[in-house]
């Protein structure tokens, strides 16, 4: 690569209803490390990246380049990053426009990105299929049944899949434009950019911010019937036996229109139901977090802690003092 030349060229898709605010704070960003690289670069040639803006018209069938951060020179794209949408992945029409012209750039050797529900654009072009790939974690279970040959990761902030990156939350464009920094730049210059900023480096797991959201709209009634009794005893901890009967279903069809319901095993969805809970009471209340344990149903602490962690990605104490507001 000559000194003039960038280390990488950044063109990121504004498709329709996309969050212009992601599109322009990605540019900031990228120039804000250019800046903090020159200035490490002791008089020589500081590493930049040259990001350009790519309006896609799905009516009119073409993607236009309608800003260049370094106009004249020809495009070559590395990255391509579909932003976050400002509507719901259940609102957003198909974009084969968008979804062809980010196949093509693939296929020119460019490495395809998305944040939040512009998986849902990426996953379009059919590149994701047998691949893993994360969104927001409401839009996950939305991404797996629209386009179920992805491999949904939605615990994860960004995930790194070779020619693939995805980052989940609709802010986690910072996340993804600092990954790339420290890829292009190096981790000092990301650091200084994320300092700038007063953000944090990217972060690894969106399992702290989600939330439990069982589903009740499946159109099985016995099912659903089970699951009032569940909620309303889950302290309780009901069991199979019990389920099935509050259903009128034996325990074998049970188990398997729950699950097919749902997307659960009972035994998961009583322990997101008590870690909905306890999450509750960490935010709210300053009751001992053993207390708020036998509360929702778990006489042993140390298990209490175990099923936190793994389903909150964190330690009770440490979501308390993240989220708390008691």
């Amino acid at each position: 690569m000559k000194a003039d030349e960038p280390v990488a060229q950044i063109g990121l898709l504004i498709y329709p209803e996309c969050q212009l605010a992601a599109v322009h704070g990605l540019t900031d960003l990228f120039r804000i490390a250019g800046e903090w690289a020159s200035q490490g670069a002791g008089g020589g040639a500081a590493p930049y990246v040259r990001v350009s803006h790519w309006t896609a018209s799905e009516d009119e069938g073409r993607v236009a380049c309608t800003w260049d951060s370094h106009p004249g020179a020809r495009h070559a794209l590395t990255h391509v990053l579909a932003p976050p949408s400002l509507i719901a992945p259940d609102r957003m029409r198909p974009m084969p426009v968008s979804a062809a012209w980010m196949k093509a750039r693939h296929a020119e050797g460019g490495v395809l990105g998305s944040v939040c529900a512009g998986a849902f654009v990426l996953a379009e072009t059919g590149l994701a299929d047998g691949r893993r790939a994360t969104t927001h974690w409401a839009f996950a279970r939305t991404l797996a049944e629209r386009f179920p040959a992805v491999q949904v990761a939605e615990s994860r902030m960004v995930l790194e899949d070779g020619d693939l990156m995805t980052a989940g939350g609709i802010l986690a464009w910072t996340d993804l434009g600092l990954t790339l920094v420290e890829r292009l730049m190096g981790p000092s210059v990301m650091l200084a950019t994320a300092r700038f900023l007063l953000v944090d480096p990217p972060r690894r797991s969106q399992l702290p911010f989600a939330t439990f959201q069982p589903r009740f709209d499946h159109g099985d009634g016995a099912i659903l019937k089970a699951q009032h009794h569940l909620h309303a005893r889950s302290a309780e901890g009901p069991g199979i036996a019990e389920l099935a009967a509050i259903a009128g279903l034996g325990e074998r069809t049970f188990l398997r229109r729950f699950a097919k319901a749902t997307g659960l095993r009972p035994v998961e969805y009583l322990q997101q139901a008590r870690v909905a809970r306890a999450r509750e009471a960490l935010e709210l209340t300053r009751d001992p977090v053993d207390h708020i344990a036998w509360t929702v149903g778990y006489a042993d602490p140390a298990a209490f802690r175990k099923v936190f962690h793994r389903l909150a990605g964190t330690t009770p104490a440490a979501y308390r003092k993240r989220f708390g507001v008691g």
